[in-house]
Parts: structure tokens; sequence; C-alpha cells
């Protein structure tokens, strides 16, 4: 029996868990998500909670149960409280700004980098080196971020780039002087 996927996932009472026509609709305070439901599986909603059953005990419909699981369980989180991610822009300047629906990075290139904002996400510039992504979906949020970070991810030898927030960079010896 699948760990994951034998919890059942709890959720509070202004959240509504709906099945239909192989999708799953989660209504909360911060909005609404809409998944399909994973092959192999169901789900079977009951007063404040929700359990992930399989149809079966194949490889595929074990792993499929605990996805169905997790994709559930992070939809109900994000309709709740919602997700972020924090990122930190680091070298001599290098910055962000936030314009209308437009995150613009000067990192470095010889011109700004502009990039739309998705749809359904928040960037928020707190300093020029900060910025903190946040949203109801777990996937664009972490997809958004890491498309941030990939403008120019940070380097081994000065650490110069864009990192998440508290994530450590493996620093690198530059080149030893050859004595003659």
């Amino acid at each position: 029996m699948s760990r994951v996927g034998s919890r059942p996932v709890e959720f509070a009472s202004g959240v509504e868990v709906k099945i239909a026509d192989g999708r799953v609709l989660v209504k909360g305070p911060k909005g609404q998500l809409e998944e399909a439901l994973v092959a192999r599986t169901q789900i079977e909603v009951s007063d404040g909670s929700a359990l992930v059953k399989r149809d079966g005990d194949e490889k595929t419909a074990r792993a499929n149960h605990g996805l169905m699981r997790s994709l559930l369980a992070n939809m109900v989180t994000g309709v709740t409280s919602g997700f972020e991610k924090g990122l930190e822009i680091i070298g001599v300047g290098y910055r962000a700004e936030v314009k209308g629906r437009d995150l613009t990075l000067a990192v470095g290139y010889s011109h700004p980098v502009v990039m739309p904002i998705p749809e359904g996400l928040e960037v928020k510039c707190d300093s020029p080196t900060k910025l903190l992504v946040s949203g109801i979906s777990k996937q664009k949020v972490g997809q958004f971020a890491a498309e941030i970070r990939g403008v120019r991810s940070p380097e081994p030898y000065k650490g110069k780039g864009i990192r998440y927030a508290g994530e450590q960079v493996r620093r690198k010896v530059g080149k030893a002087a050859v004595g003659g």
C-alpha cells in the first residue's frame, strides 16, 4: 500500500472539493484550482476530508496513487494559504524591478531582461536584490521561480547570479598562479 496515497487529505470548512468528468475542482478563500484525475485513481470526498483510492496493484497504479494524493494536497494548501518562493540577486549592479505585470532584471547583460508575470502569480520586489514569487498553484510558482533563476544562474567562482533564498552555492577555487 502506498504510504503517501493512503493518508486522507484534510481540508477546512471553507474549502470545497468536487469531482466531475474526470477532473478535480478545489475552491477555497484564495481562489480555485482544477486538475485532471490521474489514471487508475478515484477520490472519495466526505465531510472535511478526501481519500484517494486506486483500482489495482500494478506499479503504475501504485505510483499514480501517491501522485494524485500529493496533487490534491497541494491544491488544498494552495487555495487556503498559497505558496511562495524567494529569490536573491547577488552581484554588483544586479537588480530587479516590477513594473505593472512585467519583471525587469538587470543582471549583467547589455540589455535588461523583461519577463511577463504569468496570470495567477504575484511577484513582490522588497528590495532591488530580493524577489518573492507567490500564488495558489505550486507548479506555476516553482516554474516561474526556476525561469527567473535561469536568466542568470549562480556561477561557482564569485557566486554572482540569481539564487533561491537560502540556497548554498558551492564555490570553486580560481586559477592558482604558477611560480617560475
